[in-house]
């Protein structure tokens, strides 16, 4: 059996170098590395989606920024909420920018702390300054407060790391442990379903951990009501807070531009990706403006197994649509949301929609 998708049947794959055509569904199956028809491979953490209806999760990432990751990611949200209830989640705690568009209206506000934070007890502190030379991170430093004659540590409230050094080897009780609010997050509703979201403050760390919070808040939501796709906006990079994000989920869409900072990045999602085992879809955007850089990432993508299921042409209309507050899909219809409306019919082929 075919696969039609927005007119484009799938009659050819690449597999392991060689090129194998004339493929109906179980070649689609063997392309991202599926079993069987229905199974993922059980180290992407998939069930057997054939006979149960559990909510399917999207990662949309990019590597760098800039890449038109958030505009993909809206329209996608616009699309899917059409046909299915969704549940979105930013998970792009530094610089969370879905707000910009689905202008959501907040529910409920929390509250991030960062766990074991080191804090010196100035009442009990006897002076010694012993911990200054047990801290790896210099985070206590001389205060110019005096007791007996002597100058005491004080702690450096951006410092600390939450190690323990201090408190397992200063025994005396000068210093204890704490909590520091270094974000929060957010429970919201939008024209497209609900939204979890959050903001890590400046300079702050733990990023990671709070994207893993967003994530788990925003499944447990879309578990509880039933709700059939979880969205997330992946954070730009692929550091810790980016395997946070696609670590576990169904199926990765990467949004790449035909740069070299795009090649490089796409290189590397692709292997973190491979390793978690999320099967991934790649999006070329912009891809007009270097056909030969991007006759390069395609051929990069066929090597890799990845398949390219989203060409973009550069367009301001996406710059208008985000002014109007709209995503690129509500605003009009153009070759871009032509385009990642193709994307959405890929997505829900490859996940077992109906």
């Amino acid at each position: 059996m075919h696969l039609a998708l927005a007119g484009i049947t799938v009659e050819s794959y690449h597999s392991g170098g060689d090129m194998a055509i004339e493929y109906g569904e179980e070649g689609l199956v063997g392309f991202l590395g599926l079993r069987s028809v229905g199974v993922i491979d059980d180290s992407a953490g998939m069930k057997d989606r054939t006979g149960d209806r559990e909510m399917k999760q999207i990662v949309i990432l990019s590597g760098k920024g800039g890449s038109s990751k958030m505009a993909v990611a809206t329209a996608l949200a616009h699309l899917a909420s059409q046909e299915n209830p969704i549940v979105l989640a930013d998970a792009d705690v530094d610089t969370c920018n879905l707000k910009l568009v689905l202008t959501p209206r907040p529910l409920e506000a929390h509250d991030f702390t960062r766990e074991q934070m080191d804090t010196v007890d100035q009442g009990r502190n006897r002076g010694c300054a012993f911990c200054l030379g047990v801290c790896p991170f210099t985070a206590i430093g001389i205060s110019p407060g005096r007791r007996s004659g002597r100058e005491f540590p004080a702690g450096d409230p951006h410092g600390p790391a939450g190690c323990v050094s201090c408190l397992c080897r200063f025994l005396v009780g000068g210093v204890s442990m704490g909590n520091d609010v270094v974000g929060r997050w957010f429970q919201s509703d939008t024209r497209f379903g609900p939204l979890l979201h959050a903001q890590l403050f400046a300079g702050r760390e733990n990023s990671s951990k709070l994207v893993r919070l967003v994530k788990q808040k925003a499944r447990e939501l879309g578990q509880a009501e039933g709700r059939e796709f979880l969205l997330i906006n992946g954070p730009g990079g692929m550091g810790c807070s980016a395997i946070a994000a696609c670590s576990g989920v169904d199926l990765a869409l990467l949004v790449v531009e035909p740069t070299a900072a795009g090649f490089y990045d796409l290189k590397q999602v692709t292997a973190v990706l491979r390793y978690l085992g999320v099967p991934s879809l790649v999006c070329l955007n912009k891809h007009d403006l270097d056909a030969l850089r991007t006759d390069q990432m395609e051929r990069l993508c066929s090597s890799m197994g990845v398949m390219v299921v989203g060409r973009i042409p550069f367009n301001n209309v996406i710059i208008r649509s985000m002014v109007h507050g709209k995503t690129i899909t509500e605003y009009s219809s153009n070759t871009v949301s032509r385009n990642i409306e193709q994307i959405w019919a890929w997505i829900k082929a490859i996940l077992g929609s109906r």
